[in-house]
């Protein structure tokens, strides 16, 4: 991954019911700025990009398709990414999300379909994929700039649950053991719901963490 010395500008709204962390991402050299999970209405995200200076929106990137993570995929009017093996899920967003009694706009067909080691930029930002599968299917990380977007595959002093179909609970450990656990433990942690971490936090104490 090449990357200058731009620092992003970090903003975390959350959204909707389920209290995503919806992770506002800006690029301060070029004004360009991308959203990463819109897990509900957007509309407090318009005042929150104006004060971090972002004049042009360019993307939204889904971490997995779970309706509480794609919900404002549609409001915000950008081209929209996710990892392939989670594509399917778009398709039962409406559906799944009346399970639970909500109602929400069909998310649009993504632009771009990520997979493990792709580059996502927005301006001089540049973040890279990594495949965690165990959640869902195509769960993903993004990893750039000393901050790590964990989805709901980390969370502080947990993990993301994999009783929702395509889970995998064996498959989230392998994920962990990994792909995360060798990243820097300097890392900043900014997960799909709660609080951020590090991960040597969560290396250290995080009960879910294989320790071999």
């Amino acid at each position: 991954m090449k990357t200058n010395g731009s620092a992003p500008n970090i903003r975390r709204v959350v959204l909707g019911p389920i209290e995503t962390n919806c992770w506002i991402i800006a690029c301060p050299e070029t004004g360009m700025g991308m959203v990463v999970d819109p897990g509900g209405n957007t509309a407090p995200l318009g005042a929150v990009m104006t004060g971090m200076g972002i004049r042009e929106l360019t993307a939204t990137v889904n971490t997995h398709g779970h309706f509480d993570h794609v919900w404002g995929n549609g409001e915000l009017g950008v081209p929209t990414m996710l990892h392939r093996l989670d594509a399917p899920m778009l398709l039962r967003a409406v559906e799944v999300a009346a399970s639970y009694g909500f109602s929400i706009a069909p998310p649009p067909a993504p632009s771009r379909l990520l997979e493990d080691a792709d580059e996502v930029r927005v301006g001089h930002l540049c973040f890279t994929v990594i495949h965690t599968p165990g959640h869902s299917p195509g769960s993903i990380c993004l990893l750039g700039h000393g901050l790590l977007f964990s989805g709901d595959t980390v969370f502080q002093g947990s993990i993301g649950r994999t009783d929702l179909p395509g889970g995998d609970y064996g498959q989230i450990i392998r994920s962990i053991r990994e792909r995360i656990i060798p990243l820097s433990e300097t890392l900043r942690v900014l997960p799909g719901h709660g609080p951020e971490t590090t991960l040597k936090r969560e290396t250290a104490t995080n009960p879910f963490f294989p320790r071999s």
